[in-house]
C-alpha cells in the first residue's frame, strides 16, 4: 500500500521542530491536556492580521488610515492583558502602527490573496496553509507572485528571518503551483518600526525547504506509528527544554516545563504600556 500523504500546516511541522513533546500534546494527544491561559501578543497579532484584511475588504476608495480605527476595534482581541489600561495603551500602539503601514500602500493595488489559504502535494506532504498576503509583482519574464507576512514582535528582523523561515519558503513553493507562476520573493513587514526584510529563493534553495519539511514529516510519522504500537510515547515524542518552555501553553502538564520560569500572559507586550517591564519575544 502506498504511503498516506501527511497533512500538515508550517506550524505543525514547526511545533515538532521546536519541542517534539509540544507537538504531542496538540496533535497526538487526545483529549487534549489544558492548556494555560491566552497570551497578550497573540491577541495583539491576531487583531492587527484581521484588521489589515478587512482594510484590503474595502473598495479602494475608502482605503484609507482614517478607516482604521473602526476596523481595529472591531477585530480587537480582550484576551491576555494584565488589565483594561495595559489593553487600552497596546491598542493606541497597535492602531499607530497600522496607520503608519496602510501609509505605505497603494490603496488601488490588489492583492492576489489576502490570507489566502495555499495548497501542494508532495511525494510526502499534503500542505496547506494561510498566507497573510500575497502580491503580485512585475518580474522579468512577467508578474511574479511575492509572499508578504506581518510581524508584530517586539524583536526587530534580519534578512536571515526571511531566508530561514520554513513556513515563508513553503508558502512560496505552494502559490508557485496555484497560481502557475513564479513565487520567489518572500518579504516580513514588521509594524512597530515598519521594516521590510527580504529573500530571493532559488529553486534549489525552496527545493531545500521542502526536503527539510518531508524529513520532518517522516519523523512524525514514524514517531506516531511506534507509539500506536505500543512504544513509550515520551520516548518517542522527547522534550526540548529551552527558553522557550515559559511560554509554552502545555508547560504545567509537561514535567520539563515546570521546572521554567513562567511567563505572564501579558509578559510580551509589558513594553507597549505605560507601566514598562522585562518583555518576552513575541511573534
Amino acid at each position: 500500500m502506498p504511503e498516506r500523504l501527511f497533512v500538515c500546516t508550517p506550524s505543525k511541522l514547526g511545533a515538532y521542530t521546536d519541542c517534539p513533546r509540544r507537538y504531542r500534546y496538540s496533535y497526538v494527544d487526545r483529549p487534549v491536556p489544558p492548556k494555560g491561559p491566552p497570551w497578550a501578543h497573540n491577541s495583539l497579532g491576531a487583531s492587527v492580521h484581521t484588521a489589515l484584511k478587512n482594510w484590503y475588504m474595502l473598495p479602494a476608495e475608502r482605503r484609507a488610515p482614517e478607516a482604521l480605527p473602526t476596523l481595529l476595534k472591531a477585530t480587537w482581541v480582550r484576551e491576555g492583558y494584565r488589565d483594561v489600561d495595559q489593553e487600552r495603551a497596546v491598542y493606541r500602539r497597535a492602531l499607530d502602527w497600522l496607520e503608519s503601514y496602510v501609509a505605505t500602500l497603494d490603496p488601488e493595488d490588489e492583492p492576489l490573496g489576502v490570507e489566502r489559504v495555499v495548497a501542494a502535494k508532495t511525494a510526502v506532504l499534503a500542505l496547506n496553509g494561510r498566507a497573510d498576503r500575497i502580491d503580485t509583482r512585475a518580474g522579468e519574464s512577467g508578474p511574479e507572485a511575492v509572499i508578504v507576512d506581518y510581524k508584530t514582535g517586539r524583536s526587530g528582523l534580519s534578512a536571515d528571518d526571511a531566508r530561514g523561515s520554513q513556513a515563508l519558503a513553503l508558502y512560496a513553493f505552494a502559490t508557485e503551483r496555484m497560481f502557475r507562476r513564479p513565487c520567489r520573493r518572500v518579504e516580513l513587514h514588521h509594524l512597530p518600526t515598519g521594516t521590510v526584510v527580504t529573500h530571493e529563493h532559488t529553486e534549489e534553495s525552496l527545493a531545500r525547504q521542502v526536503r527539510r519539511a518531508e524529513e520532518t514529516a517522516q519523523d512524525i510519522m514514524a514517531a506516531e506509528k511506534a507509539v500506536a504500537a505500543g512504544a513509550d510515547p515520551d520516548a518517542e515524542f522527547p522534550v526540548n527544554p529551552g527558553t522557550l518552555c515559559g511560554w509554552c501553553d502545555f508547560r504545567k502538564v509537561c514535567p520539563a516545563g515546570a521546572d521554567a520560569v513562567a511567563k505572564e500572559p501579558w509578559t510580551a507586550v509589558e513594553h507597549l504600556s505605560p507601566s514598562t517591564g522585562q518583555a518576552g519575544q513575541s511573534g
